[in-house]
């Protein structure tokens, strides 16, 4: 297996479940094939890697399954802020939710968002529920190859309640600048499985960025 790895806390349940089935040699190409969503969704339009968690506006093209990253409201971690419209280079669906959503400010994304203390940045993924009343879909784990065990691997995934160890969360503490206890709190807001609901939202939201070419 070649995956691609985000390297954000959001995904951190999900990489601690991989190191527990993956191969020594499977394990080595993880962590070669890491950088931020833009890059790893580069990376797996151009086939390095085999499967990965690529953004919603890039997954519409490829095989996917139901495990992906989703807010059923406030999420933390895709902030629009005001200032200078400015898109976050690190994105590629949270630049168009913001268009989508018919905003305009600097949008900011992952670990960096988490630190942004400013009560007048908008929670994207809370505007969306409000506007819709449906979740948002951020990521799905979509995959070229060998489909049937990647599939299966998600699906164990989504089947497995993943406890993070103590020193993989002071890691990232140290590393993200946040408190064991604010990481903790900020991973009860993600889900991973898309259900009815979730393929809807993903529908509508597919559905608009489209309109956006027209205008």
């Amino acid at each position: 297996m070649v995956i691609g790895k985000i390297d954000y806390i959001n995904l951190l349940p999900f990489y601690v479940y991989l190191k527990k089935v993956l191969s020594s040699q499977e394990k080595q190409a993880l962590n070669f094939y890491k950088g931020v969503p833009s890059q790893i969704n580069h990376l797996f339009k151009k086939r390095r890697v085999e499967a990965a968690v690529v953004s919603s506006v890039v997954s519409e093209k490829y095989r996917c399954s139901d495990f992906g990253i989703v807010a059923k409201g406030k999420v933390l971690s895709v902030l629009l802020c005001p200032g200078e419209e400015k898109e976050d280079l690190e994105s590629n669906t949270s630049n168009i939710l913001a268009k989508v959503l018919n905003l305009q400010g600097k949008v900011v994304i992952g670990d960096k968002a988490l630190k942004i203390k400013q009560k007048d940045c908008i929670d994207l993924a809370q505007r969306w529920y409000e506007e819709y009343k449906l979740p948002f879909v951020f990521a799905r784990f979509c995959f070229w190859s060998r489909s049937q065990r990647y599939q299966k691997l998600a699906d164990n995934f989504l089947r497995t309640k993943v406890k993070i160890p103590s020193y993989i969360l002071k890691k990232y503490s140290k590393k993200s600048g946040l408190s064991r206890k604010e990481i903790e709190e900020y991973l009860k807001l993600i889900n991973y499985r898309l259900g009815v609901k979730e393929k809807i939202a993903l529908k509508k939201f597919l559905k608009k960025k489209g309109t956006l070419r027209k205008r």
